[in-house]
Parts: structure tokens; sequence; C-alpha cells
């Protein structure tokens, strides 16, 4: 990290010497080479309830895609498994502000056909208001809205060169006539990747240890399309349909070398091979109302819309063990659908002197099939033949209040209330269950102004971590690490409580203190059921505590050209109850240090160079499962544009000084499982972007009544 550091260092300071010596020869107006600098917001900006990562003008845009972006924003990491977390938390993650139907290796992949230069802010939003459905923090992607008369658009061309090759290409077009605004995004990538696994399983029982080293080879095709199609009936009133379609369809094949050793058995070895076809699809629509009042800051928003996914999938398992020549063959051929249907509608309007009211709510509808269908000679001690069924319908109404007292103290409080009914069942088996519960989740939000210079906010959010349908699957499902996996039926709501307290100093340094506490934990198990290792999720009692300390400033140079982010966060875990309760072996106190930092230069040397470097220092500590080893995430990108003829070329060094390494153990009351994960996200970038037409934009619709509070979001 420290190579790393002053290196950047060096080299921004290098370039700050020269651009300041550059400036002072050239003290003329900012007008060079047709391309206008002006005023702009800083790249990140720290709110009351948010931290808001402004890219719309960075450099790192270039080339990149949404999800790129997104892993370079601060406050948010991504673990080995593609979940995202900020501050160390599991986030619900927000596009336009309407709620992602995707998490986890889906969200990943449609992210990534979402084109960076569509991006115009990421809002981590750490105390959200009643208005989001979210069990702890929201991630809200602000896409741009452009609309100045005519045609106009973009096409990125991306070459990245990691273990594999990988290409992308991305259209954007946009059109805009009188009081109606068409835009289309069409995608297409083809991904080739590399990873390397090592693992060992340790039971308790008989001293039995399993090493497993696994080596996989993927590709993916991943063609996508978006259309959003927007009418001004007249200055107040707004309608619209967004339509969004995504395919990627996978191929991938695992070879992994077993050697399992116990008390009084012999040792035994083999070899498994596994090959994986599959398609997932996916088409959601999305048809709005908006009103919207300037002069009287009233807004009304009503959404009615669809989502089917579907993922097909081809998974065959062959296991041969070195004592004998018997061939173990296993294939699982499975087709599941998601049908979610909702209707929202959200109401904003001033109320007294100074106050807001927010209320709204939603209706959501889900129906999800997961078949089991199972084949070969190795398929006999499985279920096989059998469909689980999931549905629930969620109920929910909140209300918002905001109001500003003496012009010094901003307050916010605000309810939800949450109400699902929900049933499960497999169809061969019998086996099901129903079951309904309601909840309210308050919120509360003060921010006091001392002066111009220092303010301090306090928030209060009490939240409930709701499980997914597929963590429901009862389903055996065997893994390319040796061990299998399956959902429970029996998993409950996690509650927990926040409070999160920062202090503002001259607007430019922020510091941030965090507790949060629930007294019933939502983690990923390790049991041994009929011989096998099996991973599942569960719900275990318990008292968790994690504290959380951090600092960050933003500042700006020579004429608003250099951008410096830095933070750093210490993270205090205490699990000595959970881990009494629950008799696991893992670590009581856990304490680590997470930073980020992000430098952006534009217009060096007054050539239309804009540089970006971007470090993180991570720790994949999560539940019951602790880092080994801390990573060191680095990026370092230079954008050339070419102003008369709307091109621009982007280089980007991904992890060029040290490759992430995934390494962390979990314990559980069975035993321990460590796994070491080599990322494939490393080497280099290249890309062309042309553009055309007028690239103005104007601002998202909310964010125009948006306070600096954020209490009226």
């Amino acid at each position: 990290m420290k190579i790393i550091i002053c290196s950047a260092a060096l080299l921004m300071s290098s370039l700050v010497f020269s651009q300041a010596k550059n400036d002072t020869i050239k003290q003329k107006e900012n007008q060079i080479e047709g391309v206008t600098l002006t005023a702009r917001k800083p790249t990140v900006e720290s709110k009351a309830d948010r931290t808001v990562f402004n890219v719309s003008n960075s450099s790192i845009l270039a080339g990149n895609t949404t999800w790129d972006v997104l892993r370079m924003t601060p406050l948010v990491s991504i673990d080995n498994n593609d979940a995202v977390k900020a501050e160390g938390e599991s986030v619900t993650v927000y596009i336009n502000d309407r709620k992602s139907v995707f998490t986890g290796k889906e969200l990943k992949e449609y992210l990534k056909t979402i084109p960076a230069d569509n991006l115009m802010k990421i809002e981590v939003i750490t105390s959200p208001s009643s208005r989001y459905e979210t069990a702890g923090s929201v991630i809200n992607i602000v896409l741009k809205r452009r609309d100045d008369e005519g045609m106009k658009g973009s096409v990125t061309f991306n070459n990245r060169q990691n273990a594999k090759n990988s290409q992308y290409t991305n259209i954007n077009l946009n059109y805009h006539k009188k009081n109606f605004t068409q835009t289309l995004i069409g995608s297409y990538s083809d991904n080739t990747y590399f990873q390397r696994n090592t693992s060992v399983n340790s039971l308790y029982k008989d001293n039995d240890v399993t090493n497993i080293t696994n080596e996989t080879l993927g590709r993916g095709k991943s063609p996508s399309m978006s259309s959003t199609s927007e009418y001004e009936l007249n200055d107040k009133n707004n309608i619209g349909v967004i339509l969004e379609y995504y395919q990627s369809k996978n191929a991938s094949s695992s070879d992994a070398d077993f050697l399992r050793t116990r008390d009084n058995h012999k040792p035994e070895s083999y070899h498994q091979d596994q090959d994986v076809t599959g398609r997932y699809r996916t088409l959601g629509t999305n048809v709005f109302y908006k009103y919207y009042d300037k002069e009287k800051n009233r807004i009304l928003d009503v959404n009615l819309g669809s989502n089917y996914n579907s993922q097909e999938n081809l998974n065959e398992f062959l296991k041969t063990y070195s004592d004998n020549s018997k061939v173990n063959q296993l294939g699982i051929n499975s087709h599941e659908q998601t049908r979610n249907y909702y209707i929202k509608v959200d109401y904003t309007q001033p109320l007294g002197k100074g106050g807001s009211f927010e209320v709204g709510g939603k209706m959501d509808f889900n129906n999800n099939v997961i078949p089991n269908t199972l084949s070969g000679n190795n398929a006999d001690n499985l279920r096989t033949n059998d469909v689980f069924h999931y549905e629930d319908n969620i109920n929910s109404l909140y209300a918002n209040y905001s109001k500003t007292f003496f012009e010094k103290l901003e307050t916010r409080v605000g309810v939800r209330y949450e109400h699902i009914d929900f049933k499960m069942r497999e169809d061969v088996s019998g086996k099901n269950r129903k079951d309904s519960y309601s909840t309210l989740l308050p919120n509360l939000l003060l921010k006091y102004s001392f002066s111009e210079k220092y303010d301090l906010t306090l928030t209060y959010n009490r939240n409930l971590w709701r499980p997914w349908y597929s963590e429901f699957n009862p389903f055996l499902v065997p893994t390319n690490d040796g061990t299998f996996s399956r959902g429970n039926m029996d998993l409950e709501p996690n509650p927990s409580h926040r409070v999160y307290m920062k202090l503002g100093i001259l607007k430019k340094y922020f510091i941030s203190a965090r507790y949060m506490y629930t007294d019933k934990d939502y983690w990923t198990t390790l049991a041994v059921e009929e011989g096998k290792t099996v991973t599942l999720p569960d719900n275990l009692n318990g008292k968790v505590q994690k504290y959380y300390l951090f600092a960050n400033t933003n500042q700006t140079f020579l004429k608003n050209k250099l951008n410096v982010n830095v933070g750093v966060g210490w993270y205090y875990i205490d699990n000595h109850d959970f881990n009494l309760v629950n008799d696991l072996k893992g670590k009581n106190y856990i304490s680590y240090l997470g930073a980020s930092a992000n430098l952006s230069y534009t217009n060096l040397f007054n050539k239309n160079i804009n540089l970006s470097v971007w470090a993180e220092l991570s720790n994949q500590n999560n539940g019951n499962s602790y880092a080994n080893k801390t990573n060191i995430f680095h990026n370092i990108s230079a954008t050339k544009i070419f102003p008369k003829t709307q091109m621009e070329v982007s280089l980007q060094l991904m992890n060029i000084f040290s490759r992430p390494i995934f390494d962390n153990t979990t314990f559980s009351q069975d035993g321990t499982n460590r796994s070491s994960m080599r990322s494939d996200w490393y080497g280099f970038s290249l890309s062309f972007v042309k553009r055309f037409g007028n690239q103005k934009v104007k601002g998202n619709t909310k964010t125009d009544v948006e306070k600096n509070s954020g209490g009226g979001k």
C-alpha cells in the first residue's frame, strides 16, 4: 500500500507542479481548444444521510461500465461473491430511485451492461429515510437525462486484458424533440475469465480434513438493450415507459483435485470435472407518471411495473477416484423462473413553514419457481424431479416529515410499515411453509449547524433483513469445491438497530461514528448431512455489536482541476456473546482498518488529458467469515479528449502492483472452511469513445428539490 500511495503521490505532485507553472504562464480565459472549463460540483459530497460520488465529468467513466465505477465509489466494497456493501454492511441497490430486482452476481452482470458514460452520480445513502425498501444502506445510481434538441449519443469500444481477453461494445442514443425524449442503450460483451481457488474444509469430528485445488475457465456473451420514452404533457406532468432486456449465455469448465483424511480411515483422493452451460434472461417494464410543481415544491410519482427472469442451466459433474476406475456422474438440469409485479406511489409537498411531508406505499407480488432435475449414477442419494415454489405479497406504507427550526436545526422523522404474506412448497415431498408478519421501521435524523463551518448530524434507523427467495430453496446442489449447498426453509427475518453520527468541519472534513446492534444474526454456516459437507444460510441467536469510526476529506486545488478524496475507517466487531451462544470457535473481537483514495486531474497541461487514480485497502470480514489477508485494489487511468472530433481514448491499469487474493476462514459449529481465491481483476484496458450531438444534460427531477440533509429525498 505504501508503494502505491507513494507512487501516486509522487506522480500527482509532479503533475501539480508542472500544471501550476503552466497556469502561471497562461492566465487567459478558461477556453482552450473549444473546451470551456466551468464550475462543477465536487467529485465527492458528504451530506447528512449520504455520500454523493459525482462522476458525470470524471475521467474514470471512459471505457468503464457502471459496475466498474461502483467498485471505485467511496464507502463501497465488493467481496469475492460479488456482494455489494457500504461501510461493511449489506445494501439495497436502486437505479434512478427504482429498486433493482438483481442481487449478487446477477446485479454485477446487469450493471456491466450499463455504460459508465451514462452515469451522473452514485449516492451511498447510509441513513435512508422511510421511503426506501432496505435492510441497511442504499446505493442509488442516478443516470443522465439529456434533453437538448435533436439526436445525440456515443459509441464505445473496449478491450480488456486480464488473465484472458474480453471485449465490450456499447451504443447510446438520445433523441429529444419539443416535449418528447427517447433514449436507447444497446451493449454487447464477450468476457472470458480465469479463476484459481484453494480451500481446506476442516471438520471437528474425526479430524476430517479435505484439501481442494480448483481452476475454472469461463466465458459469457451478453447482449442487452434498454429503452426509455418520456413525454411532457405540460410543464408539470410527464408520462413514460421503460423497457429493459438482458441476456447472458455462459459456459465454464472446472477441474478440481481433492485429498481427504480422517481418523482411522484410509486417505482418499479424487478428481472432479465440472462443465456448466446456461442462459440467463430478464425482461423489465415500468410505466410511470410524474407530477412536479416547482413553485409549490409538490411531487407525485406513480410507477407500475413487472419483471421476468429466466435462468436455464445444465451442470455436469464427473468424479474419478484414484483407488478405483469407477466414474461417478451427476447432471443437473434446471430452469428457474421469477415473476414480479408492483405498483408504487410517492407524494411530497411542503407542510408548514420550513417543513416538508412525504408519504407513499407499494404493493409487491412475487412468484418464483425452482425445479430440481438430476440424472446420472451419482444422483441416487439426492432428491430429484421435484419443484420448489415460493410466493409472497409485500405491502408497505411510509411517511416522512422534515422541518428546519431556527435556520440551524434540520430534522426528519419517519416510519415505514411492512406486511408480508408468503408461502413455499415442494411438489413431490409435500413439505411446505406458510407464514406472515408485520413490522414497523422508524427512523430519525437531526442536523445542527453551529455555524457555516461546523455541523453535527445524528441519525437512527431500525432495519429488517428479509431473506431472498432462493435462500429458502432446500434442494441439495453440489459445488465445484467438492461440497454441497442448499437453502433453508426455516429462515426468519433479521432485525437490527443503527445509530450514526457525523461531524462536518469547514465543509471539507468529516468524522463519523456508527453503532449497530442485533440479537440474531444471519450467517452462512457449515453442516454435515448424511456424510456430505453442506453450506447453508441460517439464523443464529446471540448478540453482535459493531462499531465504526471514519474520517473523510474532499479537496480541490488549481481552479478545481485537481480533486482529492481520502477516507480512513476503523472497524470493531464484538462477537463474544454470539460465539458463546452458538459454540463457535471464531474470533470474539475483530478490529481492522479500511481506507480508500480517489484522485483526479482535469485537463493536464491544457492538453485535454484527464488522469485518475483510485486505491482501496480492503478486509473481507463478514459475519462468521474472517479475512486472512488485506487486499489493496487500485486503478490508474488516463483519458485523452479530442474536442473537434468528439473522440476519447482511455487507458486503464488495474491492480498492476499487486493481484488481489480473497483469503478468509468461515467458522461454524461443525468445523471451519478456509478459502483462497485469486481475483481476475488485474491487467489493462483500452477503450475508444466517439460522441456526437450536444452532450448537455440536466439534473434528475428529484435532485432539483433535494436538501443537503437528504431530508427531502
